[in-house]
């Protein structure tokens, strides 16, 4: 991509693009069932991603892990449903329409990553990676839906209770629906990660969190197994509670992205590989946002007035570079360089 520099009165302006450049980056959320709890619960957003790949390969992995989902958690629910039928259980049936909407939501994130692999137009500059943020939208519009549904679904039955049926079945199920959400949470979450896409991790966790209520599902079996009629219904209403804790990081994360929101830990960073440069008297302003799942950014430089415009390209074009190697994902970077005092 091409770079300029020009001057005006006493003005210097460097102005520089950067190029994909491969690395890896690590980033811990803790370990153990601890950390997995603590983070299935309340799902947040992973600005730093892993490693990076190739755009088109990135978007490929995306793919591949949402049709892993959609198979899994499709296939887990349909099975689920069917104890359902037999049993009546209300807060099976809570945690099978959660599984359902889950499923669903590879659709358009499957649809966002074949959208988002378009080359950029004269129309759309970014090209179209705005699109993965938008099918955060539908993520948000099922996980709405699945939280009322299941809510009133165990309200009705508290009000008019009803015998569950094969509890054996329904605490079996209840296991099923654990293990298949948990092997899809953790490929989507990894993949999600892998390629830095906030909309396939959060989709990740909210996986985690159905394994969870999966896993309520036979508490609450065990209850009516113990005489405790009420115990299934209220499973239920603990299910949808989960369900609106899931809802509400989802939106935070997905808004987050739509307002151009990124990790303040990603800005400092940028700041201070900027400052170390000698060449750089100060960095005056630094902005980032994310398209897709690849990091945007530009930056202003004070360097000092007496550089040559071929020396001041030169710090531009090095600070450019210094950022694409620091700073995760980040896909391109225009540097500003300003005559300073010094």
């Amino acid at each position: 991509m091409p770079e300029h520099l020009h001057t005006q009165h006493d003005h210097q302006h460097s102005h520089s693009h950067s190029h994909d450049d491969e690395r890896d980056h690590g980033h811990e959320h803790g370990s153990g069932w601890l950390g997995r709890l603590r983070h299935a619960v309340t799902p947040h957003s992973h600005d730093a991603a892993d490693s990076i790949d190739a755009p088109l390969e990135s978007s490929a992995r995306g793919i591949r892990a949402v049709k892993v989902g959609l198979v899994g958690l499709g296939v887990t629910a349909v099975l689920q449903l069917a104890v359902v039928v037999v049993s009546g259980s209300v807060a099976l049936l809570a945690d099978t329409i959660h599984n359902f909407s889950d499923a669903l939501t590879a659709v358009p994130l499957w649809i966002a990553f074949v959208i988002g692999r378009r080359a950029a137009t004269r129309r759309y500059t970014y090209g179209y990676g705005r699109a993965e943020d938008l099918a955060g939208l539908f993520v948000i519009a099922m996980i709405a839906v699945s939280a009322v549904v299941a809510g009133w679904e165990a309200v009705r039955r508290l009000a008019d209770p009803a015998p569950v049926q094969n509890l054996g079945w329904v605490a079996v199920a209840g296991l099923l629906g654990f293990i298949g959400n948990e092997l899809v949470a953790s490929h989507r979450i990894r993949e999600g990660r892998a390629i830095g896409s906030a909309a396939l991790v959060a989709d990740g966790h909210h996986a985690r969190t159905d394994g969870l209520t999966s896993l309520a599902v036979v508490v609450g079996a065990g209850g009516v197994a113990l005489g405790w009629g009420w115990a299934d219904p209220a499973i239920g209403l603990v299910i949808t509670v989960a369900i609106v804790l899931v809802l509400r990081a989802a939106a935070r994360d997905v808004f987050r992205r739509l307002m151009d929101g990124v990790d303040p830990e990603l800005v400092v960073r940028a700041e201070q590989v900027l400052a170390s440069d000698p060449a750089v008297l100060s960095v005056r302003r630094v902005r980032m946002r994310w398209i897709g799942h690849e990091v945007h950014a530009d930056a202003e430089l004070d360097v000092p007035a007496r550089l040559s415009l071929t020396d001041a390209h030169a710090v531009a074009h090095r600070a450019e570079q210094e950022l694409v190697r620091a700073v995760p994902r980040l896909a391109g970077a225009v540097v500003h360089a300003y005559p300073g005092h010094d």
